[in-house]
């Protein structure tokens, strides 16, 4: 696997090819990787992680030597994107397979690409001025002004086009000239940098908030309007739907007081049994529900795993997809749905499970 070999990821996946009984992965880094040392063997089978939570590697991507800085996250995408391409590189010389392609892995991580992509195959999202062939190039915070204007969005989510984990979103709200407020975990400081915050915040001036969307606006910005959410216990509530294989196999509802229900920004797990009785008291499918999920991943067919952030229009009874995750996967102690053929097991050993099940069926296959 491709990873940061001190990573909780790494460490997960591990214990879950080792309950799998097989011989431990082998760990290439991603210092490796960008060092240009990435080397693969014939037959192998190559997993893609995170690069994310490693210093030195944030620093030669981002090109900051702060980690928690928003600003870079444009120079992260090439270099992350190069770097994708040297693993695929060395991969196919080798004759090794990967389990995530570089081109969905390229439309991943710009969410203008990837919001146009699920639109295009037919995907419920929230509606966009920013995405698609025809879409107009935001420069900063007048153009998100005269967007949010034209198409009639009084409340909408401003987002870095390469960020992830809430970094550099702005749940932006106006009413009228001069009436702007914002919700971020975004932070400015005196020499106007920008940092990640643990704790969301809000922005009450349309001076305030037109500066942080300035300074995002280099690094390529994504609009969409804000949908209002279906809430469980008088919180906002969304659900992370894991996609393996191309079935949804596992399943996290996200509450929280703010508009982010990121868990960790204060978000906090909801009751999936109420969701799914919500969602059948008023005529609804839960089944449908992960089906959304399911075309979604299925826009990424190089790609074994995804994470679906599914959007509940308040009432239960519409869904939308909010974004799909590369890395979506992290969500420790939480087992699969049952009937999703993935019960009892976390979301890495349904990878596991679901590469060697491949594997038997091609083998199958090609027997005499």
């Amino acid at each position: 696997m491709v990873g940061n070999p001190e990573n909780r990821r790494v460490a997960f996946f591990r214990e879950a090819v080792r309950a799998a009984g097989l011989e431990p992965p082998r760990v290439v880094s991603w210092l490796q990787v960008l060092g240009g040392e990435a080397v693969f063997g014939a037959g192998e089978t190559v997993r893609i992680d995170s690069p994310g939570e490693d210093a030195e590697v944030e620093r030669l991507l981002r090109g900051v030597d702060d980690p928690t800085r928003v600003e870079g996250s444009a120079r992260w995408y090439a270099g992350f994107l190069a770097a994708v391409g040297e693993v695929a590189r060395a991969a196919s010389a080798a004759g090794a397979e990967l389990l995530a392609s570089p081109g969905d892995l390229a439309t991943l991580f710009d969410k203008r690409l990837c919001h146009a992509l699920l639109e295009s195959a037919g995907v419920a999202v929230p509606a966009s001025p920013t995405s698609g062939p025809r879409a107009p190039e935001v420069r900063g915070w007048s153009d998100v002004r005269a967007l949010m204007r034209e198409h009639r969005m009084p409340r909408a989510f401003v987002k870095i086009a390469h960020g992830s984990s809430a970094s550099g979103v702005l749940a932006v709200e106006t009413a009228g000239p001069g009436r702007v407020r914002a919700i971020t975990s975004v932070e400015r400081d005196a020499e106007g940098r920008l940092f990640n915050s643990l704790r969301v915040r809000r922005y009450s001036t349309e001076r305030e908030v037109g500066a942080v969307v300035d300074a995002l606006a280099p690094d390529g910005l994504h609009i969409e309007r804000w949908l209002p959410k279906a809430s469980q216990r008088g919180r906002a509530a969304d659900l992370r739907i894991v996609v393996v294989g191309g079935r949804a196999t596992h399943a996290v509802v996200r509450t929280s007081r703010s508009p982010m229900t990121n868990l960790h920004l204060g978000g906090a797990r909801g009751d999936l049994d109420e969701v799914r009785a919500a969602v059948a008291a008023v005529g609804g499918s839960w089944r449908e529900a992960l089906a959304v999920c399911e075309r979604a991943a299925a826009c990424f067919p190089g790609t074994l795993c995804v994470g679906v952030d599914l959007l509940p229009a308040a009432g239960w009874r519409r869904f939308a997809v909010g974004e799909v995750n590369a890395f979506g996967d992290l969500l420790p102690g939480l087992t699969g749905l049952p009937g999703s053929g993935a019960e009892g097991l976390d979301t890495y050993a349904a990878q596991v499970a679901a590469v060697l099940d491949r594997t038997r069926n091609d083998h199958a296959v090609t027997s005499p």
